[in-house]
């Protein structure tokens, strides 16, 4: 074991940061909370080249350079090439965060298996492209450094209608843990942020307040996340006070997931609050 993995300092700090997804919601969020005087953050944009900028216009208003480019992993190898330009634009990457994803409604007996394939390759091809690219850099600049993948709740559970994504997620969880076991040596953690229901685009809530008009009876706390409250997660896992976490996933789901099978975000009713 290489001596790095026991002279991580307590005071890393995440000054060069590269999130996929950063157009809207949780990459969105993850950038402008990552912003500060002194950082770097580049963002990546898939179709929303006008919300791109928008998240770049916040995290220069916070005092931070900021680099955008577009990045579609429907070819999944691209990820390799735009975290390599954005290593060398920024002198190296000390935190990675991969937010970029594509889902499913659909019944597995119905999907092409063309729809399945493209989910796979953003949701988990690409991220491993992502995650291997950023991490060979952080290897070279031999800092150390963090990486954070978002999951989902359905890394753990089901649902019907998301076979393809509920098996990249799943996938990408064990990928965390993995790559986990073998960064380690080089001060570099890897974790994951597993969100329930949060409003975002890909919910169809964007920009709506979560704690008006938004009943969800199967979710404990009775409403969908912000995407705030997963940024703020992440900031904690990127950041000095995370050096001891490690090969986790943290669901910030508002316990759904403590439901098991009796509950999910769609339910309708509070019966379940009465034995």
């Amino acid at each position: 074991m290489s001596s790095s993995a026991t002279e991580t300092p307590l005071g890393f700090e995440p000054r060069r940061v590269v999130i996929t997804g950063g157009d809207s919601g949780i990459g969105k969020a993850t950038a402008v909370r990552l912003a500060a005087p002194g950082r770097q953050i580049a963002i990546t944009w898939h179709e929303d080249e006008d919300g791109a900028q928008r998240t770049a216009e916040e995290v220069r208003s916070k005092g931070a350079e900021v680099h955008v480019r577009r990045l579609d992993l429907g070819e999944p190898q691209n990820g390799s090439a735009v975290v390599d330009e954005l290593a060398t634009a920024m002198g190296g990457i000390d935190a990675l965060v991969l937010v970029s994803g594509t889902g499913t409604s659909e019944l597995l007996l119905d999907m092409e298996y063309e729809r399945w394939r493209h989910t796979l390759a953003v949701d988990l091809d690409g991220a491993f492209c992502c995650l291997q690219a950023g991490a060979r850099h952080m290897v070279k600049g031999g800092t150390g450094g963090r990486i954070v993948a978002i999951t989902s709740v359905h890394e753990h559970q089901p649902r019907v209608g998301a076979a393809p994504y509920c098996a990249s997620k799943g996938g990408l969880g064990l990928l965390v843990k993995v790559a986990a076991l073998e960064l380690a040596e080089h001060g570099i953690t890897v974790n994951a942020v597993a969100p329930g229901e949060i409003a975002t685009p890909m919910t169809g809530q964007e920009d709506e307040s979560v704690m008006q008009g938004k009943e969800r009876p199967g979710i404990p706390v009775a409403r969908p996340g912000d995407a705030r409250e997963i940024a703020a997660t992440v900031e904690f896992l990127v950041g000095p006070d995370a050096a001891y976490v490690n090969g986790a996933s943290w669901a910030v789901d508002g316990g759904m997931l403590q439901m098991g099978p009796q509950a999910g975000s769609h339910l309708q009713s509070d019966d379940w609050r009465r034995p």
